[in-house]
């Protein structure tokens, strides 16, 4: 396999990260395998994360291939740069061909990265998780990895604005130890399972970071910490809304005549 774009993409990240003056806090990494497979199942809080939980495999000598939406791989920007790194699209309306690939490279001893909540968490707490990254675990036979990252929600993330220059800001990287699930398991179990431990290395990230938010700036802190993230609670409501306008937004062009959506957009 080519790997003519993922390393110089490492390299120039590492010297942006070093120029920003970012403080690392990398714990757990000796977890990551040298050699052969591996699902790496990471906590998501930005649209920075693969980036940083790619960093955790970086002291490993191993490269992570994730599984990401379509819409960033059609991105004509994005899109080279994926596929360069041979990243696995995931088409949520057809998901068995990207589940498919990833068996593929896990059985030849790539490591796969999941974010097993499917969408960034507002409340920056661990949400419900899919048990697709321990069917793959399973049906490959290599280990699931849970990873706990902290840090760049303050860079950019779902109902912020981007702040990608900033300055000295800390990210934590902390890897739990591997689970091995197998066959004859409770699935659902060992999702559950797998949720607490990265919930419990999240939560050890969240109350051992280096700064508090400033006046004004408490949006980066959960709830539970005294910030003003939402709640869980709000944070489910706040992305079923937006599930329900995605929704509207991909029908509307069925249901509506052509004059009507020239009327809804101003047109004349």
């Amino acid at each position: 396999m080519s790997e003519r774009v993922y390393p110089p993409v490492i390299k120039a990240a590492l010297v942006v990260f070093k120029s920003l003056n970012m403080k690392f806090r990398l714990e757990g990494t000796e977890q990551i395998p040298r050699t052969g497979g591996a699902v790496l199942v990471s906590n998501h809080v930005s649209y920075l994360d693969f980036i940083f939980a790619g960093l955790a495999a970086h002291p490993a000598g191993r490269l992570v291939r994730f599984m990401a939406k379509k819409e960033i791989f059609d991105n004509r920007f994005a899109g080279p740069l994926m596929r360069g790194m041979h990243h696995i699209p995931v088409d949520r309306e057809a998901g068995a061909s990207s589940y498919a690939a990833a068996l593929k490279a896990l059985k030849s001893g790539e490591i796969i990265g999941v974010f097993a909540e499917a969408t960034i968490s507002r409340s920056f707490t661990v949400k419900d998780i899919k048990s697709g990254a321990v069917r793959m675990a399973v049906a490959s036979k290599v280990p699931l990895i849970p990873v706990a990252i902290w840090g760049p929600q303050r860079m950019w993330t779902k109902g912020h604005k981007r702040r990608l220059l900033q300055r000295n800001i800390p990210v934590t990287i902390l890897v739990g130890e591997p689970m091995h699930p197998k066959r004859g398991d409770d699935y659902d179990q060992v999702t559950a399972d797998l949720r607490a431990r990265i919930s419990e290395l999240l939560e050890r990230a969240q109350r051992e970071y280096p700064e508090v938010p400033r006046s004004g700036e408490t949006w980066w802190q959960p709830a539970y910490l005294g910030g003003s993230a939402p709640t869980p609670g709000e944070a489910e409501k706040l992305d079923l809304k937006e599930a329900e306008a995605r929704k509207a937004a991909q029908e509307a062009p069925e249901t509506s005549a052509p004059g009507d959506k020239r009327e809804a957009e101003g047109g004349t």
